[in-house]
């Protein structure tokens, strides 16, 4: 061989050697309870999954598990943090006690004007707080997110006042709701949200604190017809990730992934899942012709309901946390109802 093919040779080498390899596609698992063509699933996941993609130039391709067809929802925090489910969809309602101090955003009748601003504000909470944060350290968060106010979704009574609440069997979510079911004399009935149609329709409970998302996305509407506007609470989700997976990412698909998480993907999933879902749920009620009694509650009573099931547990709420050692409980609650407020 020449020395000029040698020469040639040698630089085509060197060049090769310069090019860098093609990126590795990642893949990671998504474990969600919801059905793909819900409202929330639709409007929030989805775009968000291509978000991550986009942001992340291709490199990280997310598999979508919907319907519990990888992890039933009350399973969902173990399988994540086992590693079952590289991301998973979770609904804290399930756990009572796994992450109190979380928890005070679910605090009945919290000036809460949109789920866009209460996950705001749950995840500056979370940036804020160590405490919080340690609640949440066997999973790696991405983001947090919040309902919009829940209502009440009745099968055949319509409540009207809080002496209709008497005994009703009603489905809600634990924690704080929980107390605040029991108070206003309701029996408090956890049942997992897949499952609420069945229980509706065959009168296992006489109703449910509920989301417009809920209803549009579970089709409730066709087993409930009696909606009473009320305030009451609202619920959490968290968007997690399996440590150990997140922590073997490369650090700049880390930063890539967070980039649309964090407060950005909480204020866009609380939004897209929540608040744009009542307008749609009314016009599939309104098509479908199903029965609706709307019963706005009046404010004197909503104040009754408040004197009984508000302000009185958040103190409780506070004392039990400080009584477990949560001596910044008390600040807390007061920069909770600070950001809500503005």
């Amino acid at each position: 061989m020449t020395r000029k093919a040698l020469s040639l040779l040698g630089l085509l080498a060197a060049v090769t050697m310069a090019i860098p390899a093609p990126a590795q596609e990642i893949k990671l698992t998504f474990a969600d309870q919801n059905s793909p063509q819900a409202w929330g699933p639709s409007n929030a996941l989805q775009p968000w999954v291509k978000q991550v993609e986009e942001a992340t130039k291709g490199r990280v391709k997310i598999e979508v598990f919907p319907s519990q067809t990888l992890v039933k929802g009350p399973d969902m925090w173990r399988a994540v943090r086992t590693g079952i489910a590289d991301i998973g969809w979770c609904f804290h309602g399930y756990w009572a006690e796994q992450t109190p101090l979380a928890d005070v955003i679910t605090l009945p009748f919290l000036p809460v004007k949109s789920a866009e601003q209460a996950s705001e504000v749950l995840w500056a909470l979370y940036e804020k707080y160590p405490a919080i944060k340690k609640e949440f350290s066997e999973v790696e968060p991405l983001l947090l997110y919040t309902t919009s106010p829940y209502f009440l979704l009745t099968t055949k009574k319509q409540v009207k006042t809080m002496d209709d609440l008497k005994g009703m069997k009603i489905r809600i979510p634990g924690g704080p709701p929980t107390e605040m079911a029991k108070a206003l004399g309701m029996v408090p009935t956890p049942i997992p949200m897949p499952d609420m149609y069945q229980a509706l329709d065959k009168g296992v409970v006489d109703g449910m604190g509920a989301p417009w998302e809920a209803v549009q996305g579970f089709r409730l509407y066709e087993v409930g017809k009696n909606y009473t506007m009320v305030p009451m609470f609202t619920a959490y989700f968290s968007i997690c990730a399996n440590k150990q997976k997140w922590a073997s990412l490369p650090a700049d698909v880390r930063t890539q992934i967070m980039s649309v998480s964090g407060p950005k993907g909480a204020k866009f999933w609380g939004k897209n899942f929540f608040d744009t879902a009542e307008q749609d749920a009314l016009a599939k009620i309104k098509a479908g012709k199903h029965e609706m009694n709307r019963f706005d509650l009046p404010a004197a009573e909503v104040a009754r309901w408040q004197k009984v099931a508000g302000e009185p547990l958040w103190d409780a709420w506070v004392k039990k946390m400080e009584a477990k050692g949560h001596k910044e409980a008390r600040q807390i609650l007061d920069d909770t109802l600070a950001m809500l407020k503005k």
